[in-house]
């Protein structure tokens, strides 16, 4: 979203709006057809949009950069029982706790690999533990560790 506010606005065209948060004016149009967005018309049956509009958009935005996706985020607007957003919330975070592990998992590999002095990374004891860890071999740890940092 650009600096402006978000606040005391007047009806916008799509344009201003999509200009107002740097997107195409088609990425407004899909969040129509997906039910995320409700534009008034004016008497030419041009999409006018308000203050409700852009927050709208502006908590679809924050939603897209927590990892929702859209139909989530629709499903999420849709409902105002509390015990059925818990349950929606609850099984995005444990997808997000999913996807966190598998990358720490990542960065271990990654760092592994940096911080190890080996010619050939592979040959490494404490390397070859954590690639066996990645494909759910579990192997003893090295008796030795490394020894030849890089």
């Amino acid at each position: 979203m650009k600096s402006s506010d978000v606040g005391d606005v007047g009806a916008m065209s799509i344009g201003a709006l999509a200009a107002r948060f740097d997107l195409a004016t088609h990425v407004l149009r899909h969040w129509e057809s997906m039910g995320l967005l409700h534009p008034g018309r004016d008497a030419g049956g041009r999409r006018r949009y308000g203050a409700d509009d852009l927050n709208r958009v502006a908590v679809i935005l924050l939603c897209k950069e927590a990892g929702l996706g859209l139909d989530t985020i629709r499903s999420l607007s849709a409902t105002v029982d509390r015990a059925t957003r818990h349950k929606i919330l609850a099984r995005e975070a444990e997808d997000l706790r999913s996807r966190i592990a598998a990358a720490q998992a990542s960065l271990e590999l990654i760092e592994g690999g940096l911080n190890c002095g080996h010619e050939d990374v592979t040959q490494c004891p404490n390397y070859r533990r954590l690639i066996a860890e990645q494909v759910g071999h579990r192997v003893p740890a090295p008796d030795v560790a490394c020894d030849r940092a890089g």
